[in-house]
């Protein structure tokens, strides 16, 4: 998917952006809304999340924890649910498990107990998604194929945290045969673990410039950032 002109704010990219979803999960035979539209909101501002609130958008992504609790904390009254989209070093444990909802990119058992024993009684378990380096890239995060459904079963053990799919980031390419390959294979991967009885819902995979190979092959939430919100500056 191409980003949006310029001069459009980020309600109006949000709604072309749920159209297209909506095109794709006809022309690809998705159940209409099966496909849950995660707008990444990584260093942009509270006013463009706002612009994109306006549009009816619940679901945002962030990657930087300080940046992220300010944006939590000033837009409180707002009822978004927040997702956390980045690596998380272990002393980022706490607050993560304290202020999101969900979780993508568990790749570690110690960072999942940290947050299954860090998260607060008052919140309902946190919602996560395993990562797996579905291209074993040395510099992607993410567990290797043969390690997940032994890393699932541990996950699944802890409390306040509750396991809901697969999430990956496939290797970038212009190759929309192969992003269909390895989109597939994590559909696989999700399918063989409910196989073993682990009963998941959740494939997180898909961003803006793969969205149609993911919704293809069965992505039910797809992270969007550039086609909203423009592009980003160096951090």
């Amino acid at each position: 998917m191409q980003p949006a002109s310029s001069d459009r704010t980020p309600a109006t990219r949000l709604l072309q952006v749920k159209e297209t979803i909506r095109r794709l999960e006809n022309r690809h035979q998705r159940i209409p809304g099966s496909v849950r539209l995660l707008a990444v909101s990584k260093k942009k501002s509270v006013e463009d999340i706002v612009s994109a609130a306006s549009a009816g958008q619940r679901d945002f992504g962030e990657s930087y924890l300080q940046e992220a609790l300010e944006k939590i904390d000033a837009l409180e009254n707002e009822n978004l649910c927040w997702h956390f989209v980045g690596p998380i070093q272990k002393n980022k444990t706490r607050q993560i498990a304290a202020h999101f909802d969900w979780v993508h990119g568990i790749e570690r058992l110690i960072v999942a107990e940290r947050l299954s024993t860090q998260r607060p009684s008052r919140l309902p378990p946190l919602q996560i998604c395993l990562q797996v380096n579905i291209d074993r890239e040395h510099s992607k995060s993410g567990v290797q194929c043969e390690q997940v459904q032994d890393l699932a079963s541990a996950l699944q053990e802890l409390p306040n945290l509750e396991l809901r799919g697969l999430m990956a980031i496939p290797r970038q390419t212009s190759d929309t045969i192969h992003r269909r390959r390895r989109f597939a294979q994590l559909r696989e991967m999700l399918e063989q673990l409910n196989e073993s009885g682990f009963g998941l819902d959740t494939l997180s995979m898909g961003m803006s410039d793969d969205l149609e190979a993911a919704v293809a092959e069965g992505a039910t939430i797809v992270r969007i950032g550039t086609a909203i919100f423009g592009a980003r500056t160096a951090k």
